[in-house]
């Protein structure tokens, strides 16, 4: 059987001050550099900055790379959103920034953050919620460098075990892919209460505790 390319969704910074740091910048492009030469798809937000520095690196190394847009068409993405369209795939979701978001997370098999404000801080909230594996570029700015600070004091929540952090690029998707391996995605939407009661196979109690709300 074929093995299976992993999809690696790259999130964070797209305008702000965090783009203007152009060791950031270079370390969102080597992150794509490296998917690229793991053979990984790339997947982001078909936004500009941070995400999109990825997909260029992704692309030096011949990486397959896809983009969700928020747009419902490629003349609103390019001239309403004022986005970037050099990703191999577009799909035009017509959802807007928020419900753009929940479809790149769950379509890929685990994320990367890089920097990041607002937005990205909801796209991980939602890759926490849903138990996806998550790879945190620190040293990068934004919520990157606050998300200890965020889980545990703010929200009274766990870092769970399938959450990885490093400043460098290689070094983090190494920590990426074991745990992708050690800890299956759920298989529901709302595991933490559906599967509260009933065992399976794929079910794993870490995520279960740290979903616990405060």
């Amino acid at each position: 059987m074929k093995k299976k390319r992993l999809k690696i969704g790259v999130m964070g910074s797209a305008s702000g001050p965090q783009i203007e740091n152009q060791e950031v910048r270079e370390r969102a492009r080597e992150l794509g550099r490296e998917i690229g030469r793991r053979r990984y798809i790339l997947i982001n937000g078909a936004c500009p900055g941070l995400p999109h520095d990825a997909l260029l690196g992704a692309e030096e190394e011949g990486a397959l790379t896809i983009g969700i847009s928020p747009a419902f068409s490629e003349h609103e993405h390019l001239h309403e959103y004022k986005s970037p369209d050099g990703q191999d795939v577009i799909i035009y979701t017509g959802l807007g920034f928020m419900e753009r978001d929940i479809i790149n997370i769950r379509s890929s098999d685990a994320i990367v953050i890089v920097a990041g404000g607002i937005g990205t801080l909801n796209e991980f909230t939602i890759a926490y919620e849903e138990g996806r594996p998550i790879g945190i570029l620190t040293e990068s700015g934004g919520i990157s460098d606050s998300i200890p600070h965020i889980v545990e004091d703010l929200c009274r929540r766990k870092v769970a075990p399938n959450m990885v952090f490093d400043p460098d690029p290689k070094k983090l998707l190494d920590k990426l892919e074991k745990v992708i391996e050690k800890y299956p995605l759920p298989i529901h939407e709302d595991g933490r209460v559906v599967d509260a009661d009933k065992p399976e196979p794929r079910r794993t109690d870490w995520w279960h505790e740290a979903g616990k709300r405060g």
